[in-house]
């Protein structure tokens, strides 16, 4: 992937991101911290201040997730606004089922995902006029038919996902040009991350994401964020 290559995708994503900041008022940028939100976070950083960012912090994250989130406050000097899951959903649903009831079923993980990330998700994008993901088709088979656009229903706002159409090889080469810091769980062949006890690491040959909930098969493995509400246990 030559210079000239990433320098027109990123053009691209220049056009699309001003359009967001300009029509679609108050726009946010859901950041997770993979490599892909961290080509978002740098150019939303620098260029686009009106875009706002928030995470989602679900009690669970790995370390290495957070001092990212230090570095990002450190290099760029902003703040994101984190939002929580409900402490007494948390808690009873730790009475119920146990600290790791995830395990056992699709449906209690499932729920896990919903207290701790859909909820909390519904209300960062509460009166927002637009979100941005960093998710790319090459991701998952749940992920094959991504758009650049679509009107979400479920939050009643428009969803942007710039960087769909990216490869890896793309987003890599990107961070690598910029010097953009990046989750070091990467470099331990953690391609996808999620909570700690969700996430583990692939080895040569597995599909990108298959290292999340590794016990499942492949076409449950979404968290809830972005598929419709009909699929989630409440």
């Amino acid at each position: 992937m030559g210079q000239s290559e990433v320098a027109q995708k990123v053009e691209q994503l220049h056009v699309l991101l001003a359009k967001i900041q300009r029509e679609y008022a108050p726009a946010v940028f859901a950041n997770s911290f993979g490599a892909e939100d961290m080509v978002l976070t740098d150019l939303i950083t620098r260029y686009y201040p009106h875009i706002a960012m928030f995470t989602l912090d679900t009690g669970r994250l790995p370390q290495e997730t957070y001092n990212l989130m230090q570095q990002i406050k450190d290099r760029y000097g902003v703040s994101l606004q984190v939002y929580f899951p409900e402490a007494a959903a948390v808690e009873s649903y730790i009475a119920q089922n146990g600290p790791n009831g995830f395990y056992q079923n699709v449906e209690l993980r499932k729920r896990c995902c919903y207290i701790r990330k859909v909820e909390p998700l519904r209300r960062a994008l509460a009166g927002k006029g637009a979100w941005i993901t960093g998710m790319r088709r090459e991701q998952a088979v749940t992920r094959d038919g991504l758009s650049i656009s679509t009107f979400d229903a479920e939050n009643n706002l428009q969803k942007f996902n710039p960087l769909c159409e990216w490869s890896n090889t793309e987003v890599w080469a990107y961070l690598k040009q910029y010097n953009v810091p990046y989750n070091k769980l990467h470099d331990r062949f953690y391609p996808s991350i999620g909570c700690a006890p969700c996430t583990r690491a692939i080895t040569p040959g597995e599909d990108i994401r298959s290292g999340r909930w590794w016990w499942e098969n492949s076409g449950s493995k979404e968290c809830g964020l972005h598929v419709g509400k009909a699929a989630w246990i409440k």
